[in-house]
Formats: C-alpha cells, sequence, structure tokens
C-alpha cells in the first residue's frame, strides 16, 4: 500500500471524527512517511511499518474524548428550519426527561458497580483483621489456661487467612474485570465514529 492509498484508507475510517483533527492525523502520518522516504525507506515500507490502518484508526479513536465525537455526530449537516426547532423545544420536555434518565441510570450502574469492588476489598481486610486477631486471641487463651478454646480460635483464624488468600484473587479479577470498561467506552466510540 502506497502513501495515497493509507491516508484515503485512513480518511474513511476516521470519517465520523471531527474535520479538523481527521485532517490533522492525517497531515501527521503523512509526514511520518514522507520522513521515512527521505531516509531512504520505499513508502510501501514506511506505510507498513506503522502498522494496519484498522490498528491506528482504533488508537486515534480512543484519544479523541467520546463527547467530542458525540458532538460531531450530532451536529445538524444544514440549518435548521423554524418549525423544526419549534419542534424540538416542544418535544424536549420528553427528550429531555428521557436523556436525563438514561444518563442517571448508566451514572448509578457505574456507581454501583464501584461501590461492589469497594465492598469486596472491605470484606478482604475484614478477613484478614479477623485471621490476625484469632491467632492474637487464640494465644492469649492458650497461655491463659484455655487450651482447647485458643486452638479452636487458631483454627478458625487460619480458616479465615485462607479464605482471605482466595478472596484477594476474586477481588483481583473483580477490579481488572470493572477497570475494562475503559474498553467499553472505546468500542462505543468506535461504533459512533463508523456508525
Amino acid at each position: 500500500m502506497n502513501k495515497q492509498e493509507f491516508l484515503t484508507e485512513l480518511r474513511a475510517k476516521l470519517s465520523g471524527l471531527p474535520t479538523d483533527d481527521v485532517e490533522e492525523r492525517l497531515g501527521f502520518y503523512g509526514e511520518m512517511i514522507d520522513d521515512r522516504t527521505e531516509e531512504g525507506v520505499t513508502e510501501e515500507q514506511a506505510v507498513e511499518e506503522m502498522g494496519t490502518v484498522d490498528q491506528i484508526a482504533s488508537q486515534i479513536i480512543s484519544e479523541v474524548p467520546l463527547t467530542k465525537i458525540v458532538r460531531e455526530k450530532i451536529k445538524p449537516k444544514r440549518r435548521l428550519k423554524a418549525w423544526e426547532i419549534a419542534l424540538i423545544v416542544a418535544g424536549s420536555p420528553v427528550w429531555l426527561a428521557l436523556t436525563i434518565a438514561t444518563l442517571a441510570v448508566i451514572f448509578s450502574l457505574f456507581a454501583a458497580m464501584w461501590a461492589v469492588i469497594a465492598a469486596l476489598w472491605a470484606s478482604l481486610v475484614a478477613l484478614g483483621v479477623c485471621s490476625v486477631g484469632g491467632v492474637v486471641y487464640g494465644v492469649v487463651l492458650i497461655a491463659g489456661g484455655g487450651v482447647t478454646t485458643g486452638f479452636e480460635a487458631i483454627g478458625v483464624a487460619l480458616i479465615c487467612a485462607g479464605l482471605t488468600v482466595f478472596a484477594f484473587f476474586g477481588c483481583l479479577q473483580a477490579t481488572k474485570g470493572a477497570l475494562q470498561t475503559r474498553k467499553v467506552v472505546d468500542l462505543v466510540k468506535n461504533r459512533i465514529v463508523n456508525g
């Protein structure tokens, strides 16, 4: 693929982004190819070294804020007529309420997800404290003459310690899963840009 084919394909992949951003990125990649060709590399090799168009487009889209992409997508392509504006204003109690409700639901789901993650980590800490406290309590009981009860307390503390280890890996995986929300946002951006 030569420079012109690369830039044409990249422009098509970025068609949903604001025009200024697309032109800036195309200029940047065009200069990169020109710099490499000045170093004695062919256009085809320079393009190949940069990676695939899909990879580059995904990277560019992930760097552009979602609000900017949405603003570009909903920007009217022509001036609205008076009757269209009147319909928008008249319908605003419905569409504005639905928009606010949708955003509230998304925010509450996000907050609930992180609240569950925080509760999992708090449970992990509680199990860890119980295991340490149980061992200390068991040793105090054994020193005070309650050997049987002391060993029982230490046994329960060891069970809590084992549960702490298992809970740690569970909490770690849950947190990693929650951090994947960034990938979901990138997926939404790609869907909006590439329609």
